[in-house]
This record gives structure tokens, C-alpha cells and sequence, in this order.
């Protein structure tokens, strides 16, 4: 049974998931309360299949909700929220999003065959939020990412010179972005 205050971490991962090493991965079996957005197809996303995956995943969760979101996991968070209305993301407490993708950079598709990722939303989110960029990220320019952190009205967190802020970066449990996590579950 779960308390009031209990809080479910919802785990977004990108393009083909986050592998077993992932900080994604590490924190959702370090927490015990921690549930993954599910895709059928990890390897040719589809927008409208990933949101609603994570809709799904969502409206099963009882109580409190944080999403840690990393790369096309980001994108899926800001087309949830900006299709959605007040009743589906009341209970979410907060994002950390992680990697942001610029998914209307040219050649984005040629690289991640994803479909109707773009364009990106750009309304505020209705949740607070954490953008976590890296100045050496081979999917999207820092100063994008910090154009969407403003349009998002979250807050930004500049990872310096951090790749794609994955395993291959070297992020394996990556206690900054458990610190940055706990923040929004406290707040």
C-alpha cells in the first residue's frame, strides 16, 4: 500500500531504451517505486505511439509522479504535455530532462528514424522541470537546449563538456543527476 507521500519515478528512455549500465537503468533499480515507459518499438519511433505509451503508463500510477526523461524520452514528455490538459499531469511533481534532442535539426531523421518528433513544443511545461545539456552533445546544440529550458520555463542546468550524457559519455549511476532528481522530489 502506498503512503500519500510516496512518489513514483517514471523513467523515459530514448532510442533503443537505455541499456543496462544507463543511469536511467541503475536508478530505476535503485528505486523501489520506479516505473519504465515501455515502446514497442525501440528502433523506429512513432510520436503518437510513444506518448501515448507514456499516457498509459501514467494514468496507471496512484499518487505522486517525477520523471527523469533522457534524449527522445524529452521530446515524448513535451508532446504528452502539450496534448494533454491539467487533469492528466496534476499529480506530476516535476521532469529532469535530460539530453534534449533537436529533433527539427537537419538530419536528425537520418540518424534516429524517428516520426513526428518534430517540431518540438515549445509551450511551458505545466510541471517544474530541469533541463540537463551538455555543451558536447552530438544531437543538439547547447543553444538550443537552452532555447528549449526558456520556452519550457525550466530551469537549466549546463553539464559542460558531457556528450550525450549516456554510458558512452561515461554516466554510469551519475549522483549529480540523483541530486538534481532529488530536488524535484522534495520540492
Amino acid at each position: 500500500m502506498l503512503d500519500d507521500d510516496d512518489i513514483t519515478l517514471v523513467i523515459v528512455p530514448g532510442w533503443q531504451d537505455s541499456g543496462p549500465n544507463h543511469w536511467q537503468t541503475l536508478w530505476e533499480r535503485g528505486y523501489p517505486l520506479s516505473r519504465r515507459a515501455l515502446q514497442a518499438d525501440w528502433e523506429t519511433p512513432v510520436r503518437a505511439h510513444w506518448v501515448a505509451a507514456l499516457d498509459a503508463l501514467l494514468a496507471d500510477i496512484d499518487g505522486p509522479v517525477v520523471i527523469a526523461a533522457h534524449s527522445l524520452g524529452v521530446a515524448t514528455v513535451a508532446h504528452w504535455a502539450a496534448g494533454h490538459d491539467y487533469a492528466a499531469f496534476r499529480r506530476v511533481k516535476g521532469a529532469l530532462l535530460v539530453a534534449p534532442p533537436d529533433v527539427e535539426r537537419a538530419g536528425f531523421t537520418a540518424a534516429i528514424p524517428a516520426q513526428g518528433f518534430a517540431p518540438l513544443p515549445r509551450l511551458p511545461l505545466p510541471f517544474p522541470a530541469i533541463v540537463v545539456a551538455s555543451r558536447s552533445d552530438p544531437f543538439c546544440d547547447y543553444a538550443r537546449a537552452e532555447a528549449f529550458a526558456r520556452a519550457w520555463r525550466a530551469k537549466l542546468v549546463d553539464a559542460g563538456d558531457a556528450g550525450h550524457i549516456n554510458t558512452a559519455a561515461g554516466y554510469g549511476s551519475w549522483p549529480a543527476g540523483q541530486r538534481l532528481l532529488q530536488t524535484l522530489m522534495l520540492a
